[in-house]
């Protein structure tokens, strides 16, 4: 895992400024559910992410999961490919074909450099009605 070179307590979302939401297209589906995972999520609250790469979507429903924390409860549901490259940052909501799925939390890096982990808090497991070809989005909040 590795460590933030920021106090992570100081830097909130609203420090990044305005930024464009960054999308993707849903690649692959993935059924994949853990009750004891173990993940754990890096200290980092953003992450540059540029276009052509592939990334996992997984969700949890376990409150409180935050950068530097763990997760036990865990769906992995989807890889996306980056179209249009950008700084997501946790709170962000997160949409596919234009329906929120979640609310980005944080990454785990336990597959790099192959992909990311990008984790979203669902107020369940049940897998979000995805399909190959879907447009994933990140939106600032507010």
């Amino acid at each position: 895992m590795s460590k933030s070179p920021y106090d992570t307590k100081k830097i909130t979302p609203s420090l990044y400024g305005d930024r464009s939401p960054v999308e993707g297209k849903v690649v692959a589906i993935l059924h994949i559910n853990f009750k004891d995972r173990g993940l754990k999520l890096i200290d980092t609250k953003s992450r540059a992410v540029l276009k052509h790469e592939i990334h996992e979507i997984m969700i949890t429903d376990e409150k409180k999961v935050a950068p530097g924390g763990g997760a036990d409860r865990v769906a992995a549901v989807a890889f996306f490919e980056i179209k249009k490259g950008g700084l997501i940052v946790t709170g962000d909501k997160v949409t596919a074909a234009g329906t929120k799925i979640g609310d980005l939390v944080g990454y785990d890096e336990n597959h790099m450099p192959n992909h990311l982990g990008i984790i979203l808090w669902a107020p369940t497991l049940d897998e979000p009605a995805l399909t190959v070809g879907d447009m994933i989005v990140f939106h600032r909040p507010g």
